[in-house]
């Protein structure tokens, strides 16, 4: 275990020092490929994702996929070292740690952490007998829902060399940075441009329909809507206005005011029900980006649920989303690190969160097949 807990570290800061924004994940790729190929585990790289099977695979079991992503945000502008290629002298002196206690740097807590933890306990079953397959998935372009994702992969599963005969996976770890309690759900995401339209004029004659005045209004309605379903689970749904854009010049009246409304749906309403909803009260065109990023629970009966019952794992409802919300089977999110460190100046992870993860990971694969044998002798 000494060994393969400094291997994940090791790979880990070579993860980091290889810029891997969304959209420009080929680098880091290549770098992971490299590393298991290294360890005897065989994989294919796919549109920029790696997806590996443990030996043994067989089409006729049920699946349980492992999966994290590999990109990352833009950098903060405002790091106390360089994200990609740290001063930990420096970083020691920001963060109260020791170099021999963290990683640190862009990616190392979102979703670094949970790649190479997920790939050490990946390796660590890859050539046991286990009642289902275990499939490592490491996607691309999960902060950005590009299409070359997981998107992909869940839409051509079946394409995937080896999975021809193979049905989706049946169940999902889904590795985010959770300090390895169990999110059992999670809200969605709607992302909505809105445009409201006037007629322009100069300010100074009074002429004119000011768009800008409409939007606000506009606004103002949508800072005051209730969403009267509440989830058991997440609560209420969540909204907010978070830009706004209009005007040429100071003495025009500007007829065009563009708007940006960030929502993040509950399973109790349908992103598709939210925007009519929303532009039944609104003058302002309104256009969401993408409605597919529904919101996630774990399923009622789920064996997942079980085995995190009888492990004793804290389960919560996590108010961001993940790849969760582009694949459709049971599913929890659960990984090392802190959501409260993503996409902030200075993330780290501790080197003890990573051993923790990989021990996890370990443990709960060994219950979760105690859970499924027991359910498959009781059917």
């Amino acid at each position: 275990m000494e060994k393969t807990i400094s291997d994940a570290v090791s790979m880990l800061k070579g993860m980091v020092a290889i810029p891997s924004v969304s959209f420009d994940e080929g680098k880091v790729c290549r770098y992971i490929s490299e590393v298991l190929e290294s360890r005897g585990i065989m994989h294919h790289m796919i549109k920029n994702n790696i997806v590996a099977a443990g030996q043994g695979f067989d089409p006729e079991k049920k699946t349980l996929m492992l999966c994290a992503h590999m990109d990352t945000v833009p950098p903060n502008s405002e790091y106390s070292f360089d994200p990609y290629r740290p001063d930990y002298a420096c970083a020691e002196k920001v963060l109260g740690h020791a170099e021999n206690e963290i990683v640190c740097g862009l990616g190392s807590n979102d979703d670094g952490g949970s790649v190479v933890s997920m790939c050490a306990a990946f390796g660590h079953f890859m050539e046991e007998e286990l009642p289902f397959n275990i499939v490592l998935v490491l996607s691309s372009e999960e902060e950005r829902s590009g299409p070359d994702g997981m998107t992909w992969i869940w839409e051509h599963y079946n394409e995937i060399p080896g999975f021809g005969k193979a049905g989706r996976p049946d169940w999902a770890i889904v590795g985010e940075p959770t300090g390895m309690k169990a999110a059992t759900s999670e809200r969605g995401l709607l992302v909505i441009d809105a445009e409201a339209e006037g007629v322009s004029g100069h300010a100074a004659r009074g002429e004119g329909v000011n768009a800008l005045y409409i939007a606000l209004d506009d606004i103002d309605r949508l800072r005051n809507f209730e969403f009267t379903r509440i989830s058991p689970e997440t609560g209420k749904v969540r909204l907010s206005v978070t830009q706004i854009e209009a005007g040429t010049a100071h003495n025009v009246i500007p007829d065009r005011c563009r708007f940006v409304v960030d929502i993040r749906p509950t399973e109790m309403y349908d992103n598709s029900e939210i925007l009519e909803m929303l532009q039944a009260v609104c003058r302002s065109r309104l256009t969401a980006r993408n409605l597919r990023n529904k919101s996630s629970a774990t399923f009622g009966d789920s064996p997942l649920k079980e085995c995190l019952a009888e492990s004793g794992i804290e389960t919560y409802s996590s108010p961001t989303t993940s790849d969760w919300i582009r694949i459709g089977c049971d599913a929890v999110k659960m990984g090392p690190g802190e959501s409260g460190r993503s996409h902030k100046k200075d993330e780290y992870i501790l080197v003890s969160e990573i051993e923790g993860a990989i021990r996890g990971y370990i443990d709960f694969i060994n219950r979760f097949a105690e859970t499924v044998r027991r359910r498959q002798v009781a059917e």
